[in-house]
């Protein structure tokens, strides 16, 4: 059985969706390196506008047929004052074109094709070979979405959902059930009447008793209505329940004299690109701030991204913090949490012994996946005893970033497809 699929999705002025599609598949490697560059020069707050993308037009060509040097070929030229007939015209040198290009300052030229991708087309090809590593969603069962169900026929509902052909099928059987018997009385009497006209008495008392009944029969035949309100039938649907899948991110910054400004737009931007990565996967994304130096505090996004602080550093405030709140607001039977953590590995010497215990102890048994990224190239105490959790928890991981440059590759790194080479 062939099947034959519409596509009903409404496309732009002057656009096919479907060729865009094409065109996307078929130049997708060109495309992703447009995007890549295009990502290194974005800044990560606007990540998420749509993009004018340009690709070399020698990537684009198709392949043709084209004569090649040698052989006789008849050609006509147009008459001009610096030819006679009888003048021999030199042979263009080989590999000239005829055509020019763009000219640019750096000896070669190249034709540029523009084209516009939209802000969903740019963040799939963005977040196209990322996936969650190692993890399953949690599906929320004690608070589920609805979704309307088809759920058979009924005898009431909206003309809109009348279902014709079911309702043809039942009169029909309704009137056939109704007039079953009266069309086989009347096929009996018919062949009577006809029985007694072949032996000449159609005249007869008896053959005009025969017509009556015949009469009478399709007179009461014909009283059985065509369509009766039994047999209306309705397409029901019904809500049933389908389980939903929800997310909370916790970002954790250190906010301490030694988190100069450079280093916390560092962390800002990895949370930033976290959050649109994680809005992918989830249909409810929750996200905590969550500030520290020697004291830590949950605070708005606002205060959390702009505010300054000053003071020492005592990480384990922040992670105490984290799993009082994770106990309290986000049970990790119904929600998948994410933790990112971002310092710059300067803690009280006596401290990151804590914070290791607090890992993993009270958090990473509850956690999808925890990420620690270190906006300083030196390591000290803090990093040293993060290490030690490593190798015993597969959703743990802990980078460095040192420059703007390094956190996309970074975070591609932490959240690469099983088996994909970065």
């Amino acid at each position: 059985m062939a099947v034959q699929i519409i596509d009903r999705r409404l496309a732009g002025r002057n656009k096919s969706v479907g060729n865009r599609e094409r065109f996307i598949r078929r130049y997708k490697q060109q495309i992703a390196e447009s995007v890549r560059r295009a990502v290194a020069q974005r800044d990560i707050r606007n990540i998420e506008q749509a993009e004018s993308i340009s690709i070399p037009q020698k990537s684009i060509r198709e392949p043709v047929f084209r004569h090649g040097p040698g052989g006789i070929r008849d050609t006509v030229h147009p008459g001009n004052a610096d030819y006679v007939r009888g003048d021999r015209i030199a042979r263009p040198p080989e590999g000239g074109s005829g055509q020019g290009g763009q000219a640019s300052d750096g000896g070669e030229g190249e034709d540029d094709f523009t084209f516009t991708l939209t802000k969903e087309e740019f963040m799939q090809l963005f977040f196209e070979d990322l996936a969650l590593p190692h993890l399953l969603r949690t599906h929320i069962g004690d608070n589920p979405q609805w979704k309307s169900r088809r759920a058979g026929y009924s005898q009431d509902g909206t003309p809109h959902n009348l279902a014709v052909l079911r309702t043809m099928r039942g009169a029909l059987g309704r009137r056939i059930a109704l007039t079953k018997a009266d069309q086989r009385e009347s096929q009996a009497l018919q062949a009577q009447l006809e029985a007694l006209r072949a032996a000449g008495d159609g005249a007869s008392e008896a053959a005009a008793g025969l017509e009556r009944q015949i009469d009478a029969l399709r007179q009461r035949m014909g009283r059985v209505p065509f369509l009766d309100p039994i047999d209306l039938r309705f397409r029901a649907r019904t809500q049933v329940p389908v389980p939903n899948s929800q997310a909370v991110m916790f970002c954790v910054m250190d906010v301490s004299g030694s988190m100069d400004q450079a280093r916390k737009d560092l962390a800002k931007r990895f949370f930033i690109l976290l959050y649109l990565f994680l809005t992918r996967h989830y249909e409810t994304i929750d996200i905590v701030f969550i500030r520290h130096h020697t004291q830590a505090a949950e605070v708005s996004e606002d205060e959390f991204f702009h505010s300054t602080e000053s003071g020492g550093t005592v990480v384990s405030s922040a992670l105490a913090l984290l799993g009082d709140i994770v106990r309290a607001r986000y049970p990790a039977q119904d929600w998948n949490i994410y933790v990112a953590q971002a310092s710059d590995g300067d803690n009280f010497s006596n401290d990151s012994g804590n914070c290791r215990d607090l890992l993993a102890d009270r958090i990473l048994p509850l956690v999808r996946y925890f990420a620690y990224v270190q906006v300083a190239e030196e390591e000290q105490n803090l990093w040293e005893e993060y290490s030690q959790l490593l190798p015993l928890y597969p959703h743990f991981a802990m980078r460095k970033v040192a420059q703007p440059g390094d956190i996309y590759p970074v975070f591609r790194e932490l959240f690469k497809k099983e088996g994909v080479q970065v």
